[in-house]
């Protein structure tokens, strides 16, 4: 990573800690979580939207649901789905890059 790149991730660190009424901390002793369940998280989130939107179809086809609750949740279900997405893209963007830099 960059010097640019360190700077800009310290300087977000710490305005999060700010917002979150957290003493600053150096940035190398910190303990964050890690890409994978980062990754984990996103994927388990995209899965109760999807979960959700199913319900709200399912609800709406008994009788029991409104259509203003369908569209709303499969919108959801969408959103989070075309974020995923994109961050996958973007991570195999950067692996690709990665793999081509000369050893």
């Amino acid at each position: 990573m960059s010097d640019l790149g360190i700077s800009a991730a310290r300087a977000y660190m710490q305005t999060a800690q700010t917002l979150a009424g957290v003493q600053s901390k150096p940035a190398e002793g910190l303990q964050g979580a890690g890409f994978g369940d980062i990754l984990n998280t996103a994927v388990s989130t995209l899965s109760k939207a999807a979960t959700g939107a199913e319900g709200a179809v399912s609800n709406a086809a008994m009788g029991r649901g409104d259509l203003v609750d369908v569209v709303t949740a499969v919108a959801a279900a969408e959103a989070t789905m075309e974020t995923v997405i994109a961050v996958r893209d973007e991570v195999i963007k950067a692996y690709q890059e990665i793999m081509r830099m000369p050893i």
